[in-house]
């Protein structure tokens, strides 16, 4: 029988207290069971509630104003998870294509949904050549999605299951972003006629806003914001600052966390730090001028999905750190900073052992992650005490 996530958590905690009791005692002795649920780290202990489970490739998560969530599956579905209660999918979906990485992807709520409960889409959709990123928004009615229409499309489609990027992300200025991977063919970063590879920004109606970096530039796509990116899957806006921060998947090494500047070039595949899956060096190198550094990258990959920046007061010494799911590493990264600079990072839930594909703060401060699995779930960081 297959362990859930929790048990699996549960199980692994226990062996190790079982293990210890048996080498003191010759006898496993728990005078208090709750402490066997709760995990250290450096800043905080804390436990893991499981509020959802059997999710298919669980991928993004927005959380509604009443205390729901929306949750998307890859093969696509979209759930309203709310504590206690079992899952409701929302009916009217588009249509995705369910190919390697592509499917239902990101869900993002308008900034004025309490009036207009409009919501956003990214998922990968069909058309000539193959399938590309899309976007589309519609009015969320009790379990229906009315009005749906298509905001944004990747202008060319490609074949192939990979880099889709996805991430959405409302900005301070009310501007949409949205990150667009290379679909696995990385001369398609540098080109500015072709919207992978890039972030793209919009206006909340899927127009061009008029101060896009490349607005006026008939030799460039209008909606690009920024560009040389490889299969950008988390975004997050910093608290105080209202920058824009990405991070990215490298090849074998070389994943990229990145500060998004208008009309910057973040160089792949001219520089990078990460090498070919067969060994080979790839591009010109690790830096060249135009091509902005990243804030820092990881070698061996951690392959990054999700980020986001914490300041709640039920974790008061992760205020103003950066956590970032990883996929390959099967943990939770926490990082700590100082201006644009990380000067420290640990990596929680490792023995926990699961791909973490996105992790957002709460409105109640708690932070919530997404384990990529067939039998996936919805879990909870609390305090523990």
């Amino acid at each position: 029988m297959r362990l859930t996530f929790a048990n699996r958590c549960s199980f692994k905690l226990l062996s190790a207290f079982a293990v210890f009791g048996a080498v003191a005692s010759g006898a496993v002795v728990l005078s208090d069971r709750a402490s066997a649920d709760v995990i250290k780290s450096e800043r905080h202990d804390f436990r893991i509630t499981t509020l959802a489970q059997d999710l298919e490739h669980p991928w993004g998560l927005a959380f509604l104003p009443n205390g729901g969530m929306l949750v998307t599956e890859r093969p696509g579905r979209l759930l309203v998870i709310r504590e206690g209660e079992d899952p409701k999918p929302v009916s009217g979906i588009p249509e995705v294509v369910e190919s390697g990485q592509g499917g239902l992807l990101d869900v993002a709520l308008h900034p004025d949904f309490g009036n207009n409960q409009l919501i956003y889409l990214s998922y990968a959709g069909a058309g000539e050549g193959g399938a590309g990123t899309e976007i589309v928004r519609g009015r969320l009615e009790g379990g229906t999605l009315l009005n749906v229409e298509q905001i944004f499309a990747v202008s060319q489609k490609s074949g192939g299951g990979r880099h889709f990027g996805s991430r959405l992300l409302f900005a301070a200025d009310g501007m949409l972003y949205i990150t667009s991977g290379e679909r696995g063919d990385p001369d398609r970063a540098q080109d500015l006629q072709d919207h992978a590879g890039k972030v793209i920004r919009l206006t909340a109606d899927g127009e061009v806003p008029e101060d896009n970096p490349f607005k006026n530039n008939a030799s460039a796509k209008p909606e690009i914001y920024s560009w040389g990116h490889r299969n950008p899957q988390g975004m997050a806006l910093q608290p105080d600052t209202n920058r824009i921060w990405t991070v990215e998947h490298g090849p074998r090494g070389g994943d990229e966390l990145n500060v998004i500047e208008a009309g910057a070039n973040y160089g792949w595949p001219v520089i990078t730090y990460g090498r070919s899956y067969a060994g080979f060096s790839i591009g010109e190198g690790t830096e060249k001028a135009g091509m902005l550094q990243p804030v820092t990258y990881w070698v061996p990959s951690i392959s990054p999905s999700g980020l986001s920046f914490y300041d709640g007061e039920a974790f008061p010494k992760w205020s103003g750190n950066l956590f970032v799911g990883g996929l390959s590493a099967r943990a939770l990264i926490r990082m700590e900073l100082v201006g644009e600079r990380v000067v420290h990072q640990e990596q929680l839930l490792v023995d926990v052992d699961e791909r973490i594909r996105d992790v957002r703060q709460g409105p109640d401060g708690l932070l919530y992650l997404l384990i990529d699995d067939s039998e996936g779930s919805l879990i909870r960081l609390e305090p523990a005490s």
